[in-house]
């Protein structure tokens, strides 16, 4: 595969490259990164052909934002591709705010994230996006993990979200979540341009390709994937792996060790089956890979270019690790 390979995200929408740059470690998700740092792995991702960018207000409360925006600066509009999120503001020491996973993000204690699915809270989300990045205007715009939100976000978050398209400020809309049943119901009851998959079509998980995947296909909705690599284990499965953020089952670690025995027979890196898999299904358009250094960076892109043998999938499928890819169309055209 070719990871700086542009297609559009839906049709007459913006281009990604197939492989992008999920910029949430470099907001410092679970290990510290600096400014210049994280600064440095955006800008070494669009030097490397990585032309799409990922980010979202959540990752490091701004940093992540601000550190991309910094790396974008002497690059030419048209030769990126940008998506950030909104549905959380970050604010300091809010009355009520949404409590995260202990040492998930080194972020100043003062700072926290607050759930705001509302017309208004759309707008300064966005605003204030903007403002980081340096931008006039993002290329897809997605409504962050609206779990519980649903309802409210098909009548009034992605209104608003269509309001900011029409005033040019926005090219694209879309969800990113990891709940395949709450995607599919946006899917299926309002226009949206894309999806953003979180860890639900991996070589270990693969609970979108049933409904969700098949329900884009067929309202020609784009699919991005991220968390392609279950949060670790799919890079590296030894026991002390996670999985989703928490740490791995043993049955999940012995799936992801017979999963990579496998590749390794046919002399393939389980990272790049991980990072491949995803398009196996047609509905997919391109892949993040997070990164926090240029050694994760160039490893990604020569795993995602790696020439993988078609006997190795058919191997996975007859031992029932991942579905047959017959089975994968015959989802899409129903």
């Amino acid at each position: 595969m070719n990871h700086a390979e542009r297609v559009r995200v839906c049709d007459d929408g913006p281009l990604v490259t197939r492989l992008g740059f999920g910029a949430s470690a470099i907001g410092g998700l679970f290990t510290p990164v600096s400014e210049d740092e994280g600064t440095a792995v955006a800008r070494a991702a669009l030097d490397i052909g990585l032309r799409y960018i990922d980010t979202a207000p959540l990752y490091g409360l701004g940093a992540s934002e601000r550190r991309v925006g910094a790396a974008l600066g002497e690059v030419a509009r048209e030769d990126f591709t940008i998506s950030t999120k909104v549905g959380r503001l970050v604010r300091r020491k809010p009355a009520t705010f949404e409590t995260l996973p202990e040492g998930m993000w080194h972020v100043p204690d003062d700072l926290k994230p607050v759930f705001d699915f509302s017309r208004d809270g759309v707008r300064r989300s966005l605003v204030e996006s903007l403002e980081r990045l340096d931008l006039d205007a993002v290329d897809i715009a997605l409504v962050h993990d609206p779990d519980g939100f649903v309802d409210r976000v098909i009548t009034e978050t992605l209104p608003a979200l269509r309001e900011l398209c029409d005033e040019g400020l926005v090219r694209a809309v879309g969800i990113g979540m990891a709940d395949t049943d709450a995607l599919e119901q946006i899917v299926r009851a309002a226009p949206v341009d894309c999806v953003l998959i979180a860890g639900r079509f991996t070589l270990l998980d693969q609970t979108a390709h049933a409904g969700l995947l098949p329900a884009c296909a067929r309202e020609n909705v784009g699919v991005i994937l991220g968390g392609v690599f279950n949060s670790g284990i799919l890079a590296d499965p030894a026991s002390a792996a996670r999985f989703d953020y928490l740490p791995a089952e043993p049955s999940l670690v012995g799936r992801a060790c017979q999963i990579a025995a496998i590749c390794a027979g046919h002399g393939v890196p389980l990272p790049a089956a991980a990072l491949q898999f995803g398009f196996r299904h047609p509905a997919v358009r391109t892949v993040l890979t997070g990164v926090r250094s240029t050694v994760e960076l160039t490893a990604n892109v020569t795993h995602f270019n790696l020439e993988i043998p078609e006997d190795m999938w058919n191997e996975l499928e007859l031992a029932g690790l991942i579905p047959p890819l017959m089975a994968l169309r015959e989802e899409t055209s129903r």
